[in-house]
């Protein structure tokens, strides 16, 4: 595969456009940051952010850090995973003694999922772990750009949730 320099902005495959202006550049977006997802899965199982069968721990356990306890059925919705795949995590992180299962005074069957001393200390680990690798990568794009970049991408994954949850 041929590299790019830094600067380049066309199609990686040399591919004719499937649309023109606005929509081949969302387009092209999209594909980069599908891209990128992967790659960043593959730097966070690395890194042990991620669990080897893709279970994201990291991520997992920042959304019990930042927004306390929750349900397993409500992680899962937060993302797009099945509950049954965040219930696997859940229950990997407490043999691990990271979180534990805790009485819901809303629902009798659906527990909390909390996360333990030890896993509040995991998560500052893992955060500044992801820091650390963060910290050190695209010294050629300024802060402002990052920021504004993060802002695009949350839109278009905003878009993206609204269009995947309305009926065809």
């Amino acid at each position: 595969m041929a590299t790019r320099s830094k600067t380049e902005t066309g199609p990686r495959t040399g591919a004719k456009p499937i649309a023109t202006g606005r929509g081949e550049a969302v387009a092209e977006l999209m594909l980069e940051v599908a891209q990128c997802f992967f790659r960043i899965r593959a730097l966070g199982q690395k890194a042990g952010l991620i669990t080897s069968w893709g279970g994201g721990a990291f991520g997992f356990m920042r959304s019990l850090s930042l927004l306390g306890p929750l349900t397993v059925p409500q992680i899962a919705e937060m993302r797009p995973t099945s509950r049954q795949r965040m219930q696997r995590l859940a229950d990997e992180l407490a043999a691990e003694g990271l979180v534990i299962f805790i009485d819901n005074p809303k629902h009798r069957r659906s527990r909390l999922v909390q996360l333990t001393p030890k896993g509040e200390a995991r998560y500052r680990e893992f955060n500044t772990r992801l820091l650390s690798i963060a910290s050190t990568m695209v010294h050629t794009v300024g802060e402002d750009d990052i920021r504004k970049t993060t802002g695009i991408v949350r839109q278009l994954s905003d878009d993206v949730k609204t269009r995947s949850e309305q009926r065809p």
